[in-house]
Order: C-alpha cells, then structure tokens, then sequence
C-alpha cells in the first residue's frame, strides 16, 4: 500500500496507534468550532430570543491547563453573538474567531498569528463545514456524536460528545504523549 494523507491521516502499513502518537507528540494548537463541539450541538433561545451558551466545566478546566502548558487554543464560529463570546472569554480561550465567514480563512490566519504549520494542528469537528480544516491539519478529531461521515474519516474518534468532555479527552491525550499532563494517576483514560 503506498503512502498518502487522508483527512489528516497519513495511511501506509504502518502501525495506526504509532502514528496518532507522533500526531499527538507534534500538536502544539488544539482548535475548535464553538457550537458542536465546546457547545454540544444544542442553540438555547430564551423567550426574549436571547441565545444563551454553556460548556461541560471539564473541558473548560481542559482549556486553562492546556494554555498553562503552551498549547495555544483557537475557537471558531460563524455566529457572532455575546453568549459565545462572554463563554470564550470567561473559560479563556485565547484565540477566539467569532463572525468568520469561512473557518478556513480563520485557520489560515490563527496559524499565521502563532507562527504553527498544520502538522502542529488538531481540530475537532462534529460536520462537515469543518471538512477543509480536517483535511490540513495532522491530528483530525471527532466526537462520538460527530456525523458518520466524519467518524469513517478522521484520524481519532473521541469516546464522549461535543460539549460533554470532548475537548478534556484530547487535552489529555495530546499532554499525556508529551508528558505535559501532571494529573496522570487520576485520569479518566
């Protein structure tokens, strides 16, 4: 079988676990869509029509202690509203890219900020709007509720939901691989 990379996915006859472990040992941006994956996949609307956001506290401790070990951390939507905003500022993420029209673009421009290549890159994705990012960077993610056409594609398959620990998992995983994650003995791997 000859080698090339599909959605992120180097394919060969190489060992599989192998090479999500390289993947993970070279992520140094973990990236995300608000909706669906930090979250869930649910919009509230309040009777006054106001949008209201939450996220699972595991996957916003996640955050903190990931910026805490270098990793730069990127959200993106294309909703522009001050619920998503005040839950990115509040759990702080770094690079929030609210209102983007293409996510792609946004990409572009937080790996440029931030000086990364795609092989630095990780992004989870639950759809297929995400699909021109999955296929750029090194490490493409799903959650277990991501969409089936998604979970045949990408490199990692997380076990929990979009906004129910999905972003704590790969948090783990990435500073685990790379000796970063200091609370090993009680993780829940």
């Amino acid at each position: 079988m000859s080698d090339f990379n599909y959605f992120g996915i180097q394919l060969s006859s190489g060992d599989a676990s192998e090479r999500l472990q390289n993947a993970l040992r070279q992520v140094k941006a973990l990236i995300f869509p608000v909706e669906g994956i930090l979250t869930g996949s649910l919009i509230t609307v309040n009777d006054r029509g106001e949008e209201s956001c939450s996220c699972s506290v595991r996957d916003a401790l996640a955050v903190s202690e990931a910026r805490k070990k270098g990793l730069h951390i990127a959200a993106f939507s294309e909703r522009s509203g001050d619920a998503q905003r005040q839950l990115i500022e509040r759990i702080g993420i770094e690079h929030a890219y609210l209102g983007c029209g293409r996510k792609i673009d946004a990409y572009e421009q937080f790996k440029t900020a931030c000086g990364l290549t795609d092989d630095q890159c990780a992004y989870i994705a639950d759809d297929v709007i995400d699909v021109p990012i999955l296929e750029k960077t090194a490490l493409s993610i799903t959650p277990i509720d991501g969409i089936e056409y998604l979970r045949n594609r990408v490199s990692y398959i997380s076990a929990y939901e979009g906004g129910k620990g999905c972003i704590r998992e790969m948090v783990e995983l990435i500073l685990q691989e790379q000796g970063e994650w200091e609370y090993s003995e009680y993780s829940s791997m």
